[in-house]
């Protein structure tokens, strides 16, 4: 009752914060206001964790309170698969938002000016690719999962919760779990080197406002440590919840009987970034929005203040 209450609780946070965002964005559209290319990839992200949240959160939390039913074989060859697809879209999706980033406030003298305007064109293609990668790695489930309940004779079997897989050799255990993990690996490398070249570019530009009068450094450098500390808590977050979810997969992978922790410490930190990162999101977006505009509000105010 207590892990069905806890899968619930995450689930519903999780329903809720996306279900704003989406809306955020859908009062933005119909307003008339032009969405931007990371408008897209937020998009996309949200269709990842309701992916994740939807396949797992709720049939882990009925078959939590006894409705064991929701995992049979069907259940068990779908939920997981699209429960893996969603997080691994949603890992991606974020470590292309901080690419995107990264490329758009890179100053023009960079090596990585020339893909400003070439940037956009590769976000629903990247996008599209991304979606069938996954797809693709993660075509497993389907193909060995089946449920507890079924009447099938399979003699070798590693129990996984209410579901059960073929049990193969350790070779491709191992073989496996490096296939599930690479990915991961490579975008959490890959948002680290772009949420770090983020905060250099941050930190330069605080230094490089030393030089204006201090009527101006005062009013900049707020903005700035705001937009710094909240790179810094989206990448933390990112880290901590992918990085502790993709060990306990590598766990479910390659040992012969994961005990019910393993298993159920693995699907609720699968729920734990779609449920947290659209409430980062949405305060992440008020900051930058802040700092841009307050950034503009002192670029004018200190011209003036010189052709005075």
């Amino acid at each position: 009752l207590a892990i069905g209450m806890v899968f619930l609780l995450l689930t519903i946070t999780g329903v809720v914060g996306n279900s704003s965002l989406l809306y955020h964005y859908l009062f933005l559209y119909f307003t008339g206001y032009r969405l931007k290319p990371t408008d897209f990839i937020l998009n996309n992200l949200i269709v990842a964790n309701f992916s994740v949240l939807f396949f797992s959160g709720f049939p882990n939390s009925m078959s939590s309170f006894g409705w064991y039913t929701v995992y049979s074989d069907i259940g068990c060859k779908l939920f997981p698969y699209f429960r893996a697809v969603g997080r691994g879209v949603s890992i991606g999706t974020t470590c292309l938002l901080s690419l995107f980033q990264a490329i758009t406030i890179s100053p023009t003298n960079s090596r990585w000016a020339n893909l400003k305007h070439k940037a956009p064109k590769c976000i629903v293609p990247t996008i599209f690719l991304y979606w069938i990668l996954q797809m693709l790695i993660n075509v497993v489930y389907p193909l060995f999962l089946s449920s507890k309940l079924s009447n099938r004779n399979i003699t070798n079997k590693k129990h996984l919760g209410h579901c059960s897989s073929v049990r193969h050799e350790d070779t491709k255990d191992l073989l496996y779990a490096a296939l599930i993990a690479s990915p991961d690996v490579v975008c959490f490398l890959l948002m680290l080197w772009a949420s770090g070249s983020m905060l250099f570019i941050l930190y330069r530009h605080k230094h490089r406002v030393q030089s204006i009068r201090r009527t101006c450094i005062s009013s900049l450098s707020s903005p700035e440590s705001r937009a710094i500390k909240t790179i810094l808590l989206l990448v933390s977050t990112f880290v901590f919840c992918n990085a502790l979810s993709a060990i306990f997969r590598i766990f479910l992978a390659i040992l012969k009987n994961p005990n019910w922790f393993i298993v159920n410490s693995s699907s609720l930190l699968s729920l734990s970034f779609p449920t947290v990162s659209p409430f980062l999101i949405l305060g992440r977006d008020s900051n930058v929005s802040r700092f841009s505009f307050t950034w503009k509000r002192n670029a004018k105010f200190c011209h003036l203040r010189r052709n005075m």
